[in-house]
């Protein structure tokens, strides 16, 4: 009788383990993840790593009836359908992740580029194909029309003044309550009207207060242009009204896309600017931010996306493709975004390092032909660099520089020393908190700021549209 009682305590408490042990069809001869994985290591003599709370409630049904008779099919059976897959490692070895949907296999994103590229053949098809393009995009971002723009203007800080250039902090109010937080460079000496360069930035630590992505800006300025740096959602300043995690979701960039709509309504407000002579540049989440407003907004007439383009990875984080921007037109892919820049200049810079380690050998050649098609193959080009890592380094700035003052009629020469080197020596390093818009602690932030990501829905949702789509 006692250990009857135990027995009956063991189901009331576990009974999982009997729904495991119980190997029949009215069970789903179903087995913890765990079990799995381990049963596949014996069997198989391989290393599969994983911790625990991969695989923590988990469990697979049908189990053994996903078996077969080598360990990469059997993998890719068993973990299909929890979404999850394994990397090798090396022979034998593997690690359990989940399943990337934004990186496909090299040949499969190659082969999905060829099958869009049968879509056109010259540049009537291909206008056809983005005039079917551009306004999915805007209703796949759920911009279509445009939330209507707040009737605030702009906070702008105090100018500091450096040598050849200034800076300022801004905030925009993009919806109500709702501040997309910036700094801008500008020429000491302007005369007439002068280039805008946008710089949105990837998700490396610090962003727009990283001494490099100050160095890009400020010898921008330098050159002639004015240099608007921005954050991300969800990062830099804009944690003061939310979470980081909030930046992993698809709202972000949906809110990253209507700030940039904002600030270039904001800089082609401005008197000095050259409404033909506006451009953008990022690097890794910022480059695919930059194909994608190089893409929609007509206003922009340069793009220079840095260690982001491929047609084999979409973006790794929601902010790159969390809304469903792939699936317009049939399905397209980041390649073919960038395309639609064309005739517009345009600078791809890749590396061996990450994803965009094939520029040169496919995507590339796909985007001279689609440049091509206007006689203006010449006016998109790319500098890979294969020995290099995924940043926005000297290698990455220098051809920016030039690549700008090429397209936009800027003297390089007033960036170089005296043996035509870029010098970037005579930047001012800025401290972290002389960037903030809303003080060193937020003091600033306005009162009606929304604050925490349920409330951003709701702002979103309820705020009424412009009765015109960009």
């Amino acid at each position: 009788m006692k250990n009857l009682k135990l027995i009956l305590l063991g189901c009331l408490l576990f009974p999982s383990a009997i729904l495991f042990a119980q190997q029949d069809t009215d069970h789903k001869y179903a087995k913890s993840l765990k079990d799995v994985l381990d049963e596949i290591q014996t069997r198989f003599h391989v290393k599969i790593k994983y911790n625990d709370a991969q695989v923590k409630g988990k469990e697979i049904t049908y189990a053994d009836w996903r078996f077969r008779n080598t360990v990469d099919e059997t993998l890719a059976n068993v973990l299909a359908p929890l979404d999850m897959k394994v990397n090798k490692e090396s022979p034998g070895v593997y690690k359990l992740k989940d399943f990337e949907y934004n990186n496909w296999p090299i040949q499969d994103g190659w082969a999905k580029l060829d099958s869009i590229a049968k879509l056109y053949h010259d540049v009537k098809t291909w206008e056809q194909r983005k005039a079917i393009l551009r306004p999915e995009l805007y209703k796949a971002l759920n911009l279509s029309p445009l939330p209507e723009k707040p009737n605030s203007k702009p906070i702008i800080t105090p100018k500091r003044i450096y040598d050849g250039y200034s800076v300022e902090n801004i905030a925009i109010e993009i919806l109500p309550g709702l501040y997309i937080n910036g700094s801008i460079y500008k020429p000491l000496n302007i005369k007439g009207k002068i280039p805008v360069i946008l710089s949105p930035d990837g998700h490396w630590d610090k962003q727009r207060y990283r001494p490099d992505a100050q160095i890009r800006c400020a010898t921008l300025a330098r050159m002639g242009c004015m240099a608007y740096s921005y954050d991300l959602f969800a990062w830099g300043e804009s944690l003061l009204q939310f979470k980081s995690e909030d930046h992993r979701t698809s709202l972000a960039q949906v809110v990253q896309t209507l700030g940039a709509i904002r600030i270039l309504d904001y800089v082609l407000s401005l008197k000095e600017t050259d409404p033909a002579r506006v451009g953008i540049s990022g690097g890794s989440g910022g480059g695919s931010h930059t194909v994608l407003m190089a893409a929609i907004d007509p206003r922009i007439k340069l793009s220079a996306p840095v260690v982001s383009v491929s047609s084999y990875f979409y973006g790794g984080c929601p902010c790159e493709s969390g809304m469903p921007i792939h699936f317009v037109g049939g399905g397209t892919d980041n390649v073919e975004i960038a395309a639609m820049a064309a005739p517009n200049p345009q600078l791809l810079i890749s590396d061996g390092s990450d994803w965009t380690a094939h520029m040169p050998e496919h995507d590339f050649p796909y985007l001279k032909k689609m440049y091509g098609y206007y006689g203006k193959s010449d006016l998109v080009e790319n500098v890979h660099l294969p020995n290099d890592k995924h940043d926005y380094g000297p290698s990455k700035r220098f051809p920016l520089y030039r690549f700008v003052a090429k397209n936009f009629g800027l003297n390089i020469k007033s960036i170089e020393d005296k043996n035509g080197n870029i010098d970037e020596s005579k930047v001012t390093i800025e401290k972290e908190p002389m960037m903030f818009v809303f003080g060193d602690h937020g003091q600033n932030l306005p009162a009606d700021a929304v604050k925490g990501f349920t409330n951003l829905q709701h702002v979103f949702d309820t705020t009424p549209r412009e009765a015109l789509t960009k």
